[in-house]
């Protein structure tokens, strides 16, 4: 008998001859045609002006969403394509200018703090520290012996630093100068005067 004769192709399942046929070319991928190409680039682009379109005309209001809140509105414009059909558009009105004022707050003069300009009971005040330099009134004693006061030149309590003084027995009034010391007794309150 005569056998086929086959080419060893080295081991195999089973140690069988391996047969070799030749493999068909792979073909090329496919280019897309350039009308395809038109027609997907031309409906992404259609896509995007409308988007963009909507965008835009959005736009036109106000941050607070109110369209031309400021603005007054323009003269309309029609334009008459045929006898049965009309189109209207609206002119825009150019938006108001912005105007700004400054204003400075000026702040209100308040009174330097200092000495009290009213003062009651019995004690020895420094004119101009303990009290306001100016002139002074009572309504008198607040006992039944009477209001004494004095102006001092010192606090030395020597009499020879008395520069006036007096007991009252009604309403009475005293200038302080700035320096000297002021002695009250048994006197209702002390109201500067002037």
């Amino acid at each position: 008998m005569n056998s086929p004769q086959y080419q060893y192709q080295g081991p195999g399942p089973y140690n069988t001859p391996q047969h070799t046929a030749p493999v068909p070319p792979v073909p090329s991928p496919r280019k897309p045609s350039r009308a395809k190409a038109w027609v997907t680039h031309g409906a992404v682009a259609f896509v995007a002006l409308l988007i963009g379109t909507g965008i835009g005309s959005s736009g036109e209001a106000d941050a607070d969403g109110k369209a031309g809140a400021s603005a007054k509105p323009g003269p309309k414009v029609t334009a008459t394509a045929t006898a049965t059909a009309t189109a209207t558009e609206t002119a825009k009105a150019a938006p108001a200018p912005t105007v700004t004022k400054t204003v400075t707050a000026k702040p209100k003069k308040t009174e330097k703090p200092g000495p009290p300009s009213t003062f009651s009971g019995d004690g020895e005040y420094l004119v101009g520290e303990d009290i306001a330099a100016g002139t002074y009134k009572t309504a008198g004693g607040d006992g039944s012996f009477g209001c004494y006061w004095a102006r001092l030149k010192d606090a030395s309590g020597e009499f020879d630093a008395i520069i006036a003084n007096n007991n009252l027995e009604g309403p009475g009034r005293v200038t302080l100068n700035k320096g000297e010391y002021f002695q009250t007794k048994r006197c209702a309150e002390w109201k500067k005067a002037g």
